[in-house]
């Protein structure tokens, strides 16, 4: 939990001082109230006192309690803007790191797991901060304070309320060995919940279409029922805490009450002034007592919040003590008589914490202008190779050049601005077309209607964004849900399109365009980007039969490279794949 504290900065530091200030004052004032309440009862048991000096007394009192409301109420504003800004600072250090993370540390967390963390965790940690800045800082003062007040009073009373506040220690003690470990669970059956939530919202056509829903809804309330036997657990138990206090509270008060009609009875009765000290005392003990209790109960509100509290901070500090494993780079520019080549010397890769490679030996290279496609059985590692070149991993053997530059030389930025990226599964963002085709809040403000329209057409998307009410300005929701897969494909390779990139990547970007429109769009790209460098993945022969190079992969191996016309005649995996698909005649043998 201390952990967390690093990330407040010294505004929030000085704003901590003022609240321990503000306590103290508090603290004091509250303390003040016994002693008046002593006088005012010796008043009202002495004979020829006046309501005068009652009354003056009773101002005191009123005076100390409005005072200690108005720090209660500083203390709560200052604590909760303290929390406040804590928790905006950790939700942004949380996406930048997020965002600075690798597939690898992606998939190790999970997204599910890192948007409980980014939302939920953070919340419990900003409550437990408010909180803890009221309660954790005047509890300590209170109880050692009021105990030194108290001391001098009478040492039966004394131990009476030590006693009883080494049974409260007991019960806290029980009850944090009971609840932690519930707590450390609840976090992470959260997390287990949202996946399930998430996976059944995300593919709900494909629960629908094999009538899964009561199946899904089994998994569903599988995890819901572990997440609420546990929240039941930890719940009964902080519901028994209160009780327990007042039990506690509740004993000491008569024990008190006890010894002080003891002693009271033993004062002879020729010294009644002695016994109106006792009675006067005992008011004012009660209320030292009261307030130890009190600052016991204070804590109590924070063990129901802490042991949460602490799971979530060790979980936000995973990952903001994670170390990408990609690393940023020095390098802005590389030599221009280079650009748009790509080159992969004796590369290998196998994923995070796998033990067999999935790619081994690989070295190819695609000079300025080229298009270079790969193709493969299904697992041949097709996509993978790809991903090493926008460096969303990296090689764990050999060299991936871009520009004749190794990758991981290069900052992040400057490598994602050569390249225009069309991932295999379309993202699509909500917003506008023109959003989403010239993407990111710089390039949007930068691109004119032209260069949008432009893209569009290359992609072979201006007649249906034109049919849409609106057009370039039509609305789009949140992955492209009111658009088909084609159009999603489409608009995603405009956006590569718009970008004006020295290499693209198209990572089985065709799939869900008909052939017509598959080779209409690539007749348009290779006649409106002469000079940039392609890099296509595809299942369909068609779609890469006009490549200058085809890369065959077969379980991670490169087992042929050439052109079409050659791969027929030199490559049997190549060979077997085409004539799975097209006939003698159209591959023209």
């Amino acid at each position: 939990m201390f952990d967390t504290l690093k990330h407040l900065r010294r505004k929030e530091w000085t704003m901590i001082g003022i609240i321990v200030i503000l306590i103290v004052f508090q603290v004091y004032l509250d303390l003040k109230l016994p002693e008046y309440t002593r006088v005012i009862t010796a008043l009202l048991a002495t004979p020829g006192s006046t309501v005068g000096e009652v009354w003056h007394n009773g101002q005191y009192m009123l005076l100390c309690a409005l005072g200690s409301l108005a720090s209660a109420i500083a203390v709560g504003f200052l604590a909760a803007k303290v929390g406040s800004s804590l928790s905006q600072r950790l939700r942004s250090k949380l996406y930048d790191k997020v965002n600075s993370f690798s597939m690898g540390e992606i998939n190790n967390f999970s997204t599910a797991s890192l948007i409980t963390r980014s939302t939920n965790d953070v919340t419990q940690v900003q409550m437990f901060i408010i909180f803890a800045l009221q309660i954790i800082i005047k509890a300590p003062i209170l109880a050692v304070w009021a105990t030194l007040k108290m001391s001098g009073t009478g040492i039966e009373w004394t131990l009476a309320t030590g006693v009883a506040v080494v049974v409260l220690l007991v019960v806290f003690a029980l009850l944090i060995l009971l609840v932690i470990p519930k707590f450390r669970k609840m976090q992470i059956l959260t997390d287990n919940l949202n996946r399930v939530a998430r996976e059944n919202l995300t593919g709900l056509p494909v629960v629908r279409a094999y009538n899964a829903e009561e199946y899904q809804g089994i998994k569903f309330e599988k995890a819901n029922k572990e997440l609420t036997d546990t929240q039941l657990f930890t719940s009964r138990a902080m519901a028994a805490l209160l009780p327990a206090i007042m039990l506690i509270m509740n004993c000491l008060m008569l024990s008190i009450f006890w010894i002080g009609a003891i002693l009271i009875n033993n004062v002879p009765p020729s010294l009644p002034g002695e016994r109106v000290f006792l009675f006067s005392s005992m008011s004012e003990f009660i209320s030292y007592a009261m307030q130890i209790v009190m600052a016991f109960m204070m804590v109590s509100m924070l063990f129901i919040m802490m042991p949460r509290a602490q799971v979530s901070s060790k979980r936000i500090n995973e990952v903001l003590d994670t170390a990408p494993t990609v690393r940023d780079g020095t390098l802005e520019n590389a030599d221009p008589a280079c650009k748009g080549e790509v080159e992969f010397r004796n590369v290998s890769f196998k994923y995070p914490g796998a033990a067999d490679h999935v790619l081994h030996d690989i070295s190819f290279s695609a000079k300025r202008g080229e298009t270079i496609a790969f193709i493969g059985s299904t697992g041949s590692g097709k996509s993978t190779l790809i991903n090493l070149v926008p460096r969303f991993y990296d090689a764990s053997e050999g060299t991936v050049l871009v520009d004749g530059v190794d990758v991981r030389e290069y900052k992040l930025e400057a490598l994602h601005d050569k390249i225009g990226y069309v991932p295999q599964r379309a993202v699509i963002f909500s917003g506008t077309v023109s959003s989403n085709v010239a993407f990111g809040e710089s390039r949007t403000s930068e691109m004119a209607e032209d260069d949008v329209k432009n893209a569009l057409r290359i992609a072979q998307g201006t007649d249906f964004v034109e049919k849409m009410e609106g057009m370039y300005d039509a609305n789009i929701a949140r992955g492209g849900s009111n658009i088909s897969g084609g159009q999603k494909q489409r608009l995603a390779i405009a956006r590569a399109v718009c970008k004006r990139p020295e290499i693209y990547i198209f990572d089985d970007s065709f799939s869900a365009l008909d052939y017509r429109t598959d080779r209409a769009l690539r007749t348009a790209l290779k006649r409106e980007a002469k000079g940039v460098t392609s890099m296509i993945v595809a299942q369909r022969i068609g779609t890469i039969m006009d490549a200058d190079r085809i890369v065959v992969l077969d379980e991670g191996k490169v087992v042929g490279i050439g052109t079409h016309r050659e791969l027929l005649g030199t490559c049997k995996v190549y060979r077997e794949i085409a004539m799975s698909q097209l006939s003698e005649k159209e591959l023209d043998l």
